[in-house]
């Protein structure tokens, strides 16, 4: 497959900003795979769209305050954004300028009371970092820190619970589960009470899941890898579904990845792991049946992923209408219900 063929021309106008107010004002794009329909609705029309017999999965992950700006000892501003801690007390992170922070250098943040010095290059680029701190170096690194928005948001947060859902939980993603962003605690109140189970799980996401594919031909892409953890009860009511014929609704690709990682033999495998599964056209699914997504970037993984469950063209033909009624697109933009 070319990278080409799952692009787009997105005007920049259509990049949401800011998200809907209040939340859960977004619309909601309706397509349905069997039927080949589009219909325009509104978010919080989601629960009439599922049964009785459905589950729901969420990904309860909780954006930290990953990105920190600091300065390189005799002057000039370093940048570092936090990607996974390590079991040796280490972080992993990517830091900017990566020339002038090769290992053995410092970065000093606030007045000086929180120093992060660089200890090793990793194989993709990134560099491991000790923190070092005048008392606790976990508070100091949440104090120092900000949320790292996507690259395409241009402006600061009107408040950091606007890139939160409602339901976050463990923290350690760099990046939002966007597809949740949607829900408020009264259109999670309405789910819960229509279906047969609304469980979670933790998938960290990356800052991988804004990186473009850059090759030619999207198999030749190099798949960032993420954690995740699925619980005991999330896994048997899933794998209780599948069991008998009835639907998972995942809730973002990045619970749609998690699933589908973990699935095996017509079950879901409990437990924590690591994936770099990359669906793409031809991918059989094993686990979902239902998504919930937002409207992805051009030439994106996520994209991809997107187009695999519900087909390329109707997934296209779907943007292409969603652009001609000024949907909003992307982490802060609309959403968009696959049946």
């Amino acid at each position: 497959m070319k990278a080409s063929d799952f692009d787009y021309e997105l005007p920049p106008a259509l990049i949401a900003q800011e998200p809907a107010r209040p939340r859960g004002a977004s619309r909601l794009l309706v397509l349905d795979r069997t039927r080949q329909t589009i219909a325009h609705r509104r978010f919080r029309d989601l629960p009439q769209y599922l049964t009785p017999d459905d589950v729901v999965v969420l990904n309860d992950t909780r954006v930290v305050r990953a990105r920190l700006r600091g300065r390189r000892p005799g002057g000039g501003r370093a940048e570092v954004l936090l990607l996974e801690p390590r079991a040796d007390g280490l972080w992993e992170a990517l830091v900017s300028p990566g020339r002038r922070l090769p290992p053995g250098r410092s970065v000093v943040f606030g007045e000086g009371e929180l120093e992060a010095e660089i200890v090793a290059r990793t194989p993709t680029g990134g560099r491991l970092l000790r923190f070092r701190g005048e008392g606790d170096v976990a508070a100091l690194v949440a104090q120092q820190g900000e949320l790292p928005l996507p690259p395409y948001i241009q402006g600061p947060l009107h408040s950091e619970s606007d890139y939160q859902t409602v339901y976050a939980r463990e923290p350690g993603s760099s990046a939002a589960p966007t597809a949740g962003l949607h829900f408020t605690p009264e259109v999670l109140d309405a789910v819960r009470g229509r279906v047969r189970a609304l469980v979670t799980l933790t998938l960290h996401i990356g800052p991988g899941t804004f990186r473009p594919i850059r090759t030619q031909r999207v198999e030749d892409h190099d798949m960032h890898s993420e954690s995740y953890l699925i619980p005991q009860q999330t896994a048997d009511a899933v794998s209780r579904a599948l069991a008998e014929g009835r639907r998972v609704v995942a809730v973002g690709t990045s619970t749609a990845r998690a699933l589908e990682a973990a699935a095996e033999g017509g079950q879901v495998r409990p437990g924590a792991g690591r994936t770099d599964l990359f669906i793409r056209p031809g991918y059989r699914f094993g686990v979902v049946g239902a998504l919930v997504t937002n409207f992805h970037l051009p030439r994106s993984t996520v994209l991809v992923l997107v187009c695999a469950f519900a087909g390329r063209e109707a997934v296209l033909g779907a943007y292409q209408e969603a652009i001609a009624r000024r949907y909003r697109f992307l982490s802060f933009g609309d959403s968009m219900l696959i049946l």
